[in-house]
């Protein structure tokens, strides 16, 4: 892989205000230079001043890179036939209708440099989290099909859309907007005659809310439904970070499509890689192996912004100051990221390769809540479970390596327990198969899950989601943080409730 300088990246995503103006304008310019570039100050401030929540931006480091803007308005005023002026009122949004029934994409662009992140998806879901946060049947956008230029000759624009419907043409508008869910509700001809790209054809969009009638929350509150993903891979001997990379980015690529909001791998994930260094003892390796793992951390964290997931990067060795460590990443959509150091190192790493443990236990900040890692061996010790748990966490993620069944139901049997004891949620995954040239890292054994407390609110056996022991495969399963408040305070038992704190404390030295 052709090493770059990593980029810090921390996405923001928000509301625009009308001190935004300057901002959005610079973005508009480098997006439409060739479309009649930004929008006039007073049309922007319109944009703001009648429907304030539908204009969103997504920021890097506090620079504007990509935005939607969006109206609601009562669709049978206009129906099927309209140009991008008239229902826009030139830009002004005048027809805005609180009381409507449509959210209409007024806008949505990003900057060129930014296009590989998938900031227009981002920016869709939250448009149609908007649609549902108003309740509304759908949401409506004329789109340009730039391509259709290429093709105007020998395809008609119904034919070029059907082309493109069915892979044969890649369109970057249209394209993009069915691969989002949309569908071409008709042909508009002479929409936004400015556009020469699209002949003055454009496509009228529509999704579907499925949700209509339902209240649910708006884009900036907490979910109370969070979907976990988590991979259960195949240890194989790798050549390249690059390889490793693409690997992981398959089951990115897969989890990501079901709208996971986090993916957890297992530990020592860049394991794979160790086959390098057989001319090394274990020791050696290890370390060897260490210096993989900022590139490693770099290349996921592009993909948790690309794929719009956040990823706890099981764990990568760390080697620094004559100092080695196992280190588990929470890598966050939003660009930011976080390391949870192993407290409790097994005998094995000691012996075999001198790691040392850390001395903190993180709770992190998620866009779902407080969530903990604990390494493997960590999750064997119930006090840091609960301490976690003390400090807000819901969700606990458990990376671990085992090599036989009997040290895998430790980590099993425990962390079941940890669900139990603290009325939360804990998410398991190792690895399968072997590394035949990898010393101390050659076989493997797993059986991932995502265990729930044991309450009548949850499945019977406390297990939402379970893999074949052994095989390659992705769990992806919703936990309701709803039923963890339910539990609490209606539970046949109440384990945290009940403690008597007036005979025992637990704290952190």
């Amino acid at each position: 892989m052709k090493k770059n300088k990593h980029i810090k990246h921390k996405l923001l995503l928000r509301h625009l205000t009308e001190n935004d103006y300057d901002g959005i304008a610079t973005l508009m310019e480098n997006v439409y230079g060739n479309l009649g570039g930004a929008w006039k100050k007073d049309q922007y401030l319109s944009q703001i001043n009648r429907f304030a929540e539908g204009q969103i931006v997504i920021e890097d480091n506090g620079t504007m890179v990509a935005a939607a803007l969006s109206m609601i308005v009562d669709y049978e005023r206009f129906g099927d036939n309209h140009t991008y002026t008239q229902i826009t009122d030139n830009g002004y949004l005048t027809h805005h209708n609180p009381n409507g029934d449509t959210l209409y994409g007024v806008d949505i662009f990003v900057h060129p440099k930014y296009r590989g992140l998938r900031l227009g998806r981002r920016l869709y879901d939250a448009r149609k989290e908007l649609c549902r946060r108003f309740n509304l049947k759908r949401f409506i956008a004329g789109g340009r099909i730039p391509n259709y230029i290429k093709y105007a000759k020998t395809l008609s624009p119904v034919r070029y859309i059907e082309e493109v419907k069915n892979r044969e043409i890649f369109d970057p508008v249209l394209s993009f907007q069915l691969a989002n869910g949309f569908h071409v509700r008709k042909i508009l001809t002479g929409y936004l005659p400015i556009d020469e790209d699209s002949l003055g054809y454009a496509t009228l969009l529509e999704w579907l809310n499925l949700d209509y009638v339902e209240k649910v929350p708006s884009i900036s509150t907490l979910k109370s439904i969070v979907r976990l993903g988590v991979v259960q891979w195949q240890m194989r001997s790798m050549n390249s970070v690059e390889e490793l990379l693409k690997h992981t980015e398959f089951f990115i690529d897969a989890v990501a499509g079901y709208h996971a909001d986090f993916i957890l791998f297992p530990e020592y994930m860049s394991a794979p890689l160790m086959g390098l260094f057989n001319d090394k003892n274990p020791p050696e390796a290890i370390r060897a192996l260490a210096g993989f793992s900022k590139e490693i951390r770099n290349g996921l964290l592009e993909m948790a912004m690309s794929y719009n997931i956040n990823i706890i990067a099981g764990s990568l060795p760390e080697y620094s100051a004559h100092e080695l460590y196992n280190v588990s990443w929470l890598l966050r959509r939003d660009g930011s990221f976080e390391a949870q150091y192993k407290i409790h190192i097994t005998p094995d790493e000691i012996s075999c390769w001198g790691v040392q443990g850390g001395d903190a236990l993180k709770v992190f900040e998620t866009d779902c809540g407080k969530i903990a890692i604990l390494i493997c061996y960590d999750s064997e010790f119930p006090e840091l479970a609960r301490l976690a748990t003390m400090q807000g966490a819901q969700i606990m993620f458990v990376p671990f390596w085992t090599d036989t069944k009997n040290a895998y139901q430790r980590v099993r049997y425990c962390s079941q327990a940890r669900a139990i004891e603290n009325e939360c949620f804990v998410a398991i995954t190792g690895s399968v198969g072997n590394l035949p040239h990898a010393e101390n890292m050659d076989i493997q054994y797993s059986q991932s899950a995502i265990f729930s407390p044991s309450d009548f609110f949850f499945p019977h056996d406390a297990i939402l989601a379970e893999a074949t022991p052994n095989t390659e495969m992705t769990l992806i399963a919703d936990v309701n943080l709803e039923l963890l408040k339910q539990v609490r305070t209606r539970g046949a038992t109440r384990n945290l409730a009940n403690r008597r704190s007036d005979l025992y404390k637990l704290a952190w030295i």
